[in-house]
C-alpha cells in the first residue's frame, strides 16, 4: 500500500508547467479572429458605400463603362477578401490541430496510473525534449531546434515560428533598426493598448533620439510633433526631456541626456519588446527548463549539500558516495541560491546514536562502514567528516 501511494501519479500537479502548451495556440488563434474580423468589417464598409454611390450615380443617369468599372472595383476587393480569408482559414486549420495534439498529450498523462509506468517515462522524455527546444529558441537557436524537433517528432508540441520571429525582431533592434518592431507594433495595436503597453512609444522616441543625434534637428521636430506629442496624457516627462535634447549635442554629459543619447537603450528596448511580446501570448518570461530544473533541485536540496563536508567529491576523507544530484560538481553551485525542500516527514535508521561532534548514523551501519576501511576494533568512522572516535563514546538517541 505504502508503495503504491508513494508511485500514484497526480496528474494536476505534473501540468502545472505544460500550461503554455495550450495558452499560446489560443491566444493565436484569437488574434486569428480579430484579423479575419478587422478584414471583413473593413472590406464590408468600402463595398457598401462603393455600391450605395454606384447605384446612386446609375439612377441618375451615368455611363454604363463607369459603372461596370465600379462594378468591377468591388468584385477585385471581394476576391482578395477571399484570399485573405482562405489564408487565415488554413493557419486557423493548422492551429486546431496543434491544439489537437497538445490536448492528447496532455490527456496521454491522466492515463497513466503510475510513476514506475514505462508509458511515464515515455512521456517524460517528450517534455524533456519540448522544454530544451523551448530553450534553444529563446537562447535564440533556432535551427538547432528545429532540427531536434524534427528528429524527436513534436513538431506540433513546439511553438517553433512563434519564437524565431521573435528572434529576429529582437536581432533587428540590436541592430539599430525598429522597422520590424514598428510593424509587429502596428499588427498587435489593440493587444497592446489593453495591458497599456508602451513599446511603439519607446521605439518612436528612440526614432527622434536618432534624428536629433545624426543633426536632422527639423526632421527631429516634425518627428516628435506626428508621433511623441500625441502622448502627453501618458507620458509628460519622458516628452519634456526629448524636447530638451534638442538643446544638448550627444556628447553632452548632463543627464538625463547623456543616458537617453546611450546606446544601451537599444538592449533596453530589445529586452521590452521580449517582455512585450511573452506577455501578449502568455509566455513565462524565463526558459521553462530553467524553471523545471529550479523546482527539481530545491525538491532535493537538504543543508548538508553546501556544508564543508558534502560529499566524497569534496572532502577526500568523507565515505559518502555522491549518489545527491545537488552534492554533484555539476550542479552543486546552480542549486546554492534556491531554497531548500519542504519534507513533511523524516525518514531515520531504527537504531540512531550520536558521535561526539554531533551527527547522528544509525549504528549497525555505521559499524559496518567503519569496518569496511579497516577501523581497529572498538572505533568509528564519521562517513562524512572522517573523523575517528572511539565507540564507547557514541551515545544512543531516542527520537521523541
Amino acid at each position: 500500500m505504502a508503495e503504491l501511494t508513494t508511485t500514484k501519479l497526480n496528474a494536476e500537479s505534473h501540468l502545472l508547467l505544460d500550461q503554455p502548451l495550450l495558452r499560446l495556440p489560443h491566444e493565436l488563434a484569437r488574434k486569428n479572429f480579430k484579423t479575419v474580423q478587422k478584414h471583413f468589417e473593413r472590406e464590408r464598409d468600402v463595398v457598401l458605400s462603393t455600391l450605395k454611390f454606384t447605384a446612386n450615380a446609375s439612377l441618375s443617369g451615368q455611363d454604363a463603362p463607369q459603372t461596370l468599372a465600379s462594378l468591377d472595383s468591388m468584385i477585385n476587393r471581394m476576391q482578395g477578401l477571399k484570399r485573405k480569408m482562405e489564408t487565415l482559414r488554413e493557419e486557423e486549420k493548422i492551429l486546431y490541430q496543434h491544439s489537437k495534439k497538445r490536448i492528447q498529450h496532455l490527456q496521454d498523462l491522466y492515463e497513466i496510473p503510475s510513476l514506475a509506468d514505462v508509458k511515464y517515462d515515455d512521456w517524460s522524455r517528450i517534455r524533456l525534449n519540448r522544454l530544451l527546444v523551448d530553450y534553444l529558441l529563446r537562447s535564440g537557436y533556432g535551427e538547432s531546434a528545429r532540427a531536434l524537433a524534427r528528429e524527436k517528432g513534436i513538431e506540433e508540441l513546439v511553438d517553433l515560428d512563434v519564437f524565431v520571429q521573435c528572434h529576429q525582431i529582437e536581432e533587428s533592434l540590436r541592430r539599430r533598426n525598429t522597422q520590424e518592431c514598428l510593424a509587429w507594433c502596428a499588427e498587435h495595436r489593440p493587444m497592446m493598448r489593453k495591458i497599456s503597453n508602451n513599446l511603439e512609444f519607446e521605439l518612436r522616441l528612440q526614432q527622434y533620439i536618432e534624428l536629433r543625434r545624426s543633426g536632422q534637428l527639423l526632421d527631429a521636430r516634425q518627428h516628435a510633433q506626428k508621433y511623441i506629442a500625441p502622448h502627453t496624457d501618458t507620458h509628460i516627462t519622458a516628452i519634456h526631456r526629448a524636447a530638451g535634447l534638442l538643446a544638448y549635442p550627444p556628447e553632452t554629459q548632463a543627464e538625463p541626456y547623456k543616458t537617453m543619447y546611450s546606446q544601451s537603450r537599444w538592449d533596453y528596448i530589445a529586452t521590452l519588446f521580449v517582455k512585450t511580446h511573452h506577455e501578449l501570448f502568455s509566455l513565462p518570461a524565463r526558459p521553462l527548463l530553467h524553471i523545471a530544473l529550479s523546482a527539481g533541485l530545491s525538491a532535493l536540496k537538504t543543508p548538508s549539500c553546501h556544508s564543508a563536508y558534502a560529499s566524497s567529491s569534496s572532502n577526500a576523507s568523507s565515505l559518502a558516495t555522491s549518489v545527491c544530484p545537488i552534492c554533484s560538481t555539476e550542479l552543486n553551485e546552480l542549486a546554492r541560491n534556491l531554497p531548500y525542500a519542504h519534507h513533511t516527514k523524516s525518514y531515520v535508521d531504527s537504531d540512531p546514536v550520536v558521535l561526539p561532534n554531533g551527527r547522528i548514523y544509525g549504528r549497525d551501519r555505521l559499524l559496518q562502514m567503519s569496518a569496511k576501511v579497516g577501523l581497529d576494533e572498538g572505533h568509528v568512522k564519521d562517513p562524512t567528516t572522517g573523523e575517528v572516535f572511539e565507540e564507547s563514546k557514541i551515545r544512543k538517541v531516542y527520537i521523541s
